[in-house]
């Protein structure tokens, strides 16, 4: 009977066999066309925002575009808590700048791999909250100090950032030939280096700038396969924002071996409709960013429904296919098969990875290694470093001494060790200490009671009658007029609260920082307290920025002005000059630690408008030397400063805003348990006096970065010093087939073992180049011979006469050093490539591919694609050697909203005239016509200029 029961049950079920697209052995674009073949229209286009949400019939989970990661898992929005930003609690590496002043990518793919790790636990903590799509590194050069965003990027040289960013962007990436462990997306294609408009400045590049510069450092990690992912930056470039620019899905895409996914910057698609007005709809700046490229928007926060609707609409139009919509699709999905999201689980290896390497013993290591690394030694007047560490008295001073900030870009630090803490550590003993900063009371003048905070965080009041501890507040001077108060009754900062000020952070800190005031000295010696957050300048703020002590005796923001504003006496309790000078006399040596705020002094949405140290930090500088000649300066910020040559200590070390491990990095520095082998990845200059506008891209024109300055730079690009000396040998250099080999003997002529970098620097028409550098570790007194290879294809630039890239045949100078003004001799080598002919204008030629200018700018030819120039009256544009043989006619497309004149003269803006074009309007910037004018007999090598009496766009002439 058991039997027949057994045989009658029905079989069981065989399992379904996965879908295609859940299968790994088939070929990726099999699989992911499987996929797209199963999603209704609604669902393709639901993928297009950062927030692609989940389709559960397909068991498919939630993807969002973008975990920020620049120097460790930093951040990500909650999908499930309306966008709320949530700090991460792993390791924090050094900033970008100081990853990039190791010159190490060894070791900056070691924290690249770190950050990966850490960002696959997180996601298997939450995978939801933190995705696996990481917006790192930045590559945006640092061309001008003053960007808020400098401590983001890694150099003003395009070689070295895109060395760095391939290690960075390798390590994140995983060594896996199947498997992302995640994915690097590069930030912010192009030529993007100011915060001031950010969104609607128009980056002018002329293209040999373009090229060789501004393109190379997306070029080098994209061509490497290190990049998964780019973002374009707000600006507009040559008149075109580059949330639609042709470049996304042209040349970015060219570049890259593999598949990449194009997203856009927070809110961008939008700008393209508000603050840019290139489009009049949404419908047709969404249709327009996916036709150049764009596959992801990173629009409206986690509300999806605003992209769909305009998507859906230009669907509608005509201004979309569902193809285009499908390829978008297919970049966002390469990526998620990449990361393994779709493949049956124990496929993955990095899948394995829990939440226990987040801020790991290994990672902790780690970050202390490289924050050593990244010190660079700017001063060491008559060996007063290393420190001799038996000599135990030592005063560490200064607003930075015992604090470490956290960046915009920075994740939660779990322990910080400051300098303070690093120095006593290292020593063994308590080291004498002040923050150096006044301790003030502020009193109402026409109550007589003084400010008072509470002991937990609560409105500031005027209630106090004598100033005790309550009615204490620390004075802390950033520089520019901008101050921040610490409650002394709590420890807690100032902050701006829409109306009262309450005393609540821990540090300044908010996309508005709320924590910036200032103390406005007035003319009867009484002083106002002035809100100086972030948000002042917006247009919806209003009109108040001054305190008031309200009759309840609740200190508000709410006077327009001084006059309407409450006075107050300052009354100084401490002096933090004085503390400081008392802590530093007497001791063997006084470290001063100052520096930056990195909410206040730039970032994000706020450039520098000075490089120099803020006064009070200089004074105390200047003070504490005076008393203690055994001074040494430790700077803590993330831009070159300004100033060093006036200040008369000994030693002066820089690092960044260097993580967790800062204090221990400082300590390892000054006491020689670490060799200094950072060197600066920027140049430093002077002063700020002769700095051109932030605004101004053509770095050839305003000699700016190593490669066009010609001034004395106060540090140069390359620059470091350590605790040994070294010797270079002659240089040897000479072609072997298709590359130029150089080679060098180093010695290390010093006591101790020491690392220095050899510097490889090329020069070609009066532009130098790094072309390669190599880290050398070397024993007392040991030599060893440093070679280099350069491919001869690397020495292509950009020809304005040909208008493309070319490796032109001649002499290539060669010279190697320990930074760019440190040289050995050039070593000439000749490089054989094109012969480059007299320019031959009978050919319809890119007005753009000048050779130079006077008041023109570049714009667009038409919104989808083409550089034009942008003329006005006074200006003229350059064409040199020009081979004329009697042309007879100029032929030239133009557009003018008004009427101008074109005029053609030889050898100079004043030269001889061969002929004048007139130019009627055409109605509209973007219609083009073409006009001609008869010209007068010309023959021989000139150059030609072209001058403007009128506003002209230029896109193409010819001389036949």
């Amino acid at each position: 009977m058991v039997a027949a029961t057994l045989l009658l049950a029905p079989a069981p079920a065989l399992a379904a066999p996965p879908m295609p697209f859940r299968d790994p052995a088939l070929p990726l674009a099999t699989r992911i066309d499987d996929l797209l073949s199963r999603l209704t229209a609604d669902e393709k286009i639901s993928l297009l925002h950062q927030y692609e949400p989940a389709i559960p019939r397909l068991g498919i989970g939630v993807f969002k575009t973008g975990t920020e990661a620049l120097h460790g898992v930093a951040w990500s929005t909650d999908y499930d808590n309306n966008g709320a930003v949530v700090k991460a609690d792993g390791t924090v590496f050094p900033q970008a700048i100081g990853l990039a002043s190791t010159w190490d990518p060894a070791l900056v793919k070691q924290v690249g791999t770190a950050v990966g790790q850490e960002a696959r636990g997180f996601n298997a903590r939450n995978p939801t909250l933190w995705g696996l799509n990481l917006w790192a590194p930045v590559v945006n050069l640092l061309r001008d100090p003053r960007w808020g965003r400098n401590e983001e990027g890694y150099s003003e040289d395009p070689y070295l950032t895109g060395e760095l960013a391939t290690a960075y962007g390798r390590g994140i990436q995983g060594d896996d030939p199947r498997y992302l462990q995640a994915a690097p997306t590069l930030k912010h294609y192009l030529a993007y280096n100011n915060e001031v408009s950010r969104d609607t400045s128009n980056s002018s590049v002329p293209p040999k700038i373009l090229h060789d510069y501004d393109e190379q450092a997306f070029k080098i990690p994209l061509q490497a396969g290190a990049a998964n992912g780019v973002m374009p930056s707000y600006n507009l470039v040559n008149g075109r924002p580059n949330t639609v620019s042709p470049d996304l899905g042209g040349l970015l895409r060219k570049w890259a071996p593999q598949d990449i996914a194009v997203v856009s910057d927070a809110g961008a698609p939008s700008n393209l409709v508000n603050s840019e007005k290139y489009y009049a709809t949404k419908a047709e700046a969404d249709a327009a960013a996916i036709k150049a490229g764009l596959d992801s928007f990173t629009d409206n926060d986690t509300n999806g429904s605003i992209t769909v609707e305009a998507v859906k609409e230009a669907l509608t139009r005509g201004l979309l296919t569902m193809a285009d919509v499908e390829k978008a699709d297919r970049h966002l999905l390469s990526l998620r098969f990449r990361l393994g999201e779709f493949d049956p689980p124990g496929r993955n290896p990095y899948a394995k990875i829990t939440p226990a390497v987040i801020d790991s013993p290994e990672h902790r290591a780690l970050a202390r290694k490289v924050a050593d690394e990244q010190v660079v030694l700017l001063r060491n007047n008559a060996n007063a470093l290393p420190l001799d560490a038996t000599k135990k008295k030592v005063a560490v001073v200064g607003p930075l001494s015992d604090t470490l900030y956290e960046d915009w870009y920075s994740g939660a630090m779990q322990y910080r060790v400051t300098p303070k803490q690093g120095i006593a550590e290292r020593l063994g003993t308590a080291v004498s200490s002040s923050e150096g900063v006044d301790r003030i009371a502020l009193k109402d003048l026409a109550t007589g009671r003084y400010l008072t905070a509470p002991s937990s965080p609560g409105k500031v009041t005027a209630g106090g009658t004598v100033a005790g501890t309550a009615e204490s507040f620390d004075v802390f001077d950033w520089g520019a007029d901008k101050n921040t108060l610490r409650a002394a009754a709590n420890g807690k900062y100032l902050s701006y609260s829409g109306g009262a000020l309450v005393n609540d952070v821990d540090q300044p800190t908010g996309w508005f920082v709320q924590q910036q005031l200032k103390l406005d000295p007035q003319p009867d010696g009484s002083y106002v307290l002035e809100y100086a957050g972030n948000e002042v300048t917006e247009p919806w703020f209003g009109p108040n920025r001054y305190a008031v002590v309200g009759a309840d005796g609740v200190l508000t923001i709410s006077a327009p002005d001084a006059a309407h504003a409450t006075k107050f006496g300052r009354e100084v309790l401490t002096s933090g000059v004085s503390s400081a000078v008392d802590a530093a006399r007497g001791a063997d040596t006084a470290v001063v630690v100052v520096g930056s705020m990195p909410f206040i002094n730039g970032r994000e949405a706020n450039d520098r408008t000075s490089t120099s140290l803020a006064p009070a930090q200089r004074a105390l500088i200047e003070a504490v030397s005076k008393v203690n000649p055994h001074t040494v300066v430790v700077v803590e910020n993330s831009y070159p400063t300004t100033g060093w040559d006036t200040l008369s200590v000994p030693g002066i070390v820089w690092t960044s805003h260097a993580g967790q491990e800062t204090g221990h990095a400082v300590a390892d520095v000054l006491f020689g348990d670490h060799d200094p082998t950072g060197r600066l990845t920027q140049t430093w200059y002077a002063s700020d006096a002769g700095l051109p506008s932030i605004l101004d891209y053509d770095i050839e024109k305003t000699g700016m970065t190593y490669q066009y300055y010609r001034g004395k730079p106060l540090y140069p690009f390359g620059y470091g010093l350590g605790y040994t000396n070294f010797r270079y040998g002659a240089v040897h250099a000479s072609r072997v087939g298709g590359s130029v080999q150089v080679s060098v003997d180093v010695t290390n002529t010093g006591a101790r073992s020491g690392t220095d970098v050899v510097q490889l620097y090329s020069k070609e028409s009066d532009v130098q180049r790094l072309r390669d550098f190599s880290r050398v570790t070397l024993a007392p007194h040991e030599t060893r011979s440093v070679r280099f290879s350069v491919p001869v294809a690397d020495l292509a630039s950009w020809n304005a006469s040909l208008g493309r890239s070319v490796v032109a045949a001649g002499m290539h100078d060669f010279s190697v050093g320990r930074n760019a003004a440190d040289l050995s001799a050039a070593q000439p080598v000749f490089v054989p490539g094109e012969r480059i002919p007299p320019r031959d204008l009978s050919r319809t030629t890119q007005a753009q591919n000048f050779d130079d200018y006077a008041g023109t700018t570049l714009t667009d030819t038409s919104k989808t694609s083409g550089t034009s120039v942008a003329a006005v009256a006074g200006s003229w544009l350059a064409y040199r050697d020009v081979a004329l043989s009697g042309a007879a006619r100029f032929t030239a497309s133009v557009s003018t909203v008004e009427s101008a004149r074109v005029t053609v003269r030889l050898d100079s803006p004043t030269g001889r005239v061969l002929g004048t074009a007139s130019v009627s309007s055409t109605g509209d910037r973007y219609a083009y016509t073409t006009v001609t004018a008869a010209l007068a007999k010309a023959t021989g090598r000139h150059d030609v200029y072209l001058t403007f009496d009128g506003p002209v766009n230029l896109a193409t002439f010819s001389l036949r």
